[in-house]
């Protein structure tokens, strides 16, 4: 991946306010990687953030496990369905290792999306499936928060910068269609 942020800058992202929220909702994950067929794929994840790294757990031979040993670039959103949107954008390189059967990491991920009377089956379900896992651990090198309220994307900022530098547009031109 070409653009990266200092682990400094990115602690500092991750750290906001609605970062933090976000990774503790119960929202999944979008995770994009490229196929081994080279084309873009994107699904839904749990996930589970240590403060450093964000951890999925999969099967072992699914087509992402297989897809992010050749090539581990990845990006990540998490977002909210509230307005204004809050979403937290992550690129990153994923390492997959295989473990013995179902790692704590997928547990908690899982937990957090379910009701207490889901929870029980849930779990004996996935004991009985799993044998082993794929464990893929996610380093964030880049990572941005639109929260719509003190950031927004670049290409809106930069049309309002240019709308507030041009005296013959009026002040309310930015706030119609």
């Amino acid at each position: 991946m070409t653009a990266t942020m200092s682990t400094e800058n990115i602690t500092e992202v991750m750290n906001r306010l609605y970062a933090r929220e976000l990774l503790a909702s119960r929202i999944p994950a979008r995770l994009a990687y490229t196929g081994l067929d080279r084309t873009p794929r994107v699904v839904p994840v749990g996930y589970d953030w240590d403060g450093a790294r964000i951890t999925v757990a999969s099967a072992v031979s699914s087509a992402k496990t297989k897809a992010l040993r050749a090539t581990p670039d990845v990006a990540l959103t998490i977002d909210s369905e509230d307005f204004p949107p809050k979403v937290l954008l992550l690129r990153g390189t994923a390492q997959v290792d295989v473990v013995a059967g179902v790692p704590d990491v997928f547990l908690r991920a899982s937990r957090r999306r379910m009701s207490d009377d889901q929870w029980p089956d849930w779990k004996a379900g996935v004991h009985a499936l799993y044998d082993q896992m794929a464990v893929i651990t996610i380093t964030p090198t880049w990572a941005k928060l639109l929260d719509f309220e003190t950031t927004i994307p670049k290409a809106e900022q930069d049309m309002m910068h240019a709308r507030s530098h041009d005296a013959s547009v009026p002040d309310k031109a930015l706030y119609q269609d």
